[in-house]
């Protein structure tokens, strides 16, 4: 195991008055066995700076650490890491033991240590009873649960997921998620893992760097982004439904962005007047989705409370204790 680090990381594309930079100065330390997300929309650099972990990308400027090495120039077999990616890339002839088995054997390891490390991770990963079988005969979350297995057999420093959750359904994400949770407090090892849906990251960092543009806009635990978000774009892409972001409201300054969270809104009879756009029901809550005269606002309550009709206006407020305010110019947070 090892820590990462990224030091004043740049990437570009291209030379002179025509290259494109794509990764802006990143710099984070990353700890020893720590579970760490990369998530943001498409576009925003993410899945670039993985692969500059990975020596799949060269790095433009700044330095990679991995360890006490900069690995900057190194080749990606020697860095230590291990890779998984969205779309498996197992090889269909093979059984699933020879796939978790062929990266040791390329390695040239005595084929009883093969044997051993490639059983160790198959029990780990309940894939004991699979082992003679071909990619074809599986389900999609068995063959991620290969492709985290030939990762784990070359018991590297760092492990790289690459969105591997990406082509399995709602229900086989929910189950992967918590086998990768329960895998990293086996093992320990130190993970990066990129991703654009913000459940996988609040469920799965210990902390997570949120991009965008090729900037990191934030790096700290899931409950700080949420509660304390650092700019407009991490308040308004984390969260589900986002963050309402409020100009024009009733008591917000000038060069102000007002922010509340859909379940930090409360009925006032002397609050705000809405008019109801639409609701949805999501079981236990619903949404309410309110016209605040040229702002659009969600207000979430429990699915028992009584809901208003639509077209109908109704008075609400923002829980004072929860309010966010950024600056309109920046973007950035102001408290």
């Amino acid at each position: 195991m090892a820590s990462l680090g990224f030091k004043q990381v740049i990437k570009r594309y291209g030379v002179g008055p025509a290259a494109v930079q794509v990764i802006h100065g990143v710099d984070a330390q990353i700890h020893d066995g720590e579970f760490i997300v990369m998530v943001g929309p498409s576009g925003c650099g993410k899945s670039t700076l993985l692969r500059m972990v990975a020596g799949l990308e060269d790095i433009t400027g700044g330095e990679i650490t991995i360890g006490e090495r900069t690995v900057n120039g190194i080749e990606p077999a020697k860095r230590d890491i291990a890779m998984v990616f969205q779309n498996y890339a197992l090889y269909p002839h093979m059984s699933v033991f020879d796939n978790m088995a062929y990266g040791l054997r390329i390695r040239r390891l005595p084929e009883a240590e093969v044997r051993a490390r490639v059983e160790a991770a198959a029990k780990t990963l309940e894939l004991s009873a699979l082992l003679q079988r071909r990619p074809s005969q599986l389900s999609g979350g068995q063959r991620q649960r290969v492709a985290m297995g030939r990762a784990i057999v070359r018991q590297p420093q760092v492990f790289l997921f690459d969105e591997p959750l990406s082509n399995l359904d709602a229900k086989l994400r929910a189950q992967t998620r918590l086998e990768i949770q329960k895998l990293h407090r086996t093992l320990g090892i130190t993970s990066l893992f990129v991703t654009h849906d913000q459940v996988e990251a609040m469920t799965l960092a210990q902390r997570m760097m949120v991009m965008n543009g090729g900037r990191m806009e934030q790096f700290a635990t899931p409950e700080e982004v949420y509660r304390r978000p650092a700019s407009l774009f991490v308040a308004g892409f984390m969260g589900a439904p986002p963050m309402n972001l409020l100009r024009h409201a009733p008591g917000v300054q000038a060069g102000t962005v007002l922010g509340i969270r859909p379940e930090h809104l409360l009925w006032d009879e002397q609050g705000w007047a809405c008019v109801v756009d639409s609701i949805e029901l999501l079981g236990a809550e619903r949404l309410l989705h309110l016209r605040l005269g040229e702002e659009d606002l969600t207000m979430r309550i429990p699915a028992q409370d009584a809901a208003p009709a639509l077209g109908e206006t109704v008075r609400i407020r923002p829980n004072e204790a929860f309010i966010h305010t950024f600056d309109a110019d920046t973007g950035l947070r102001r408290a």
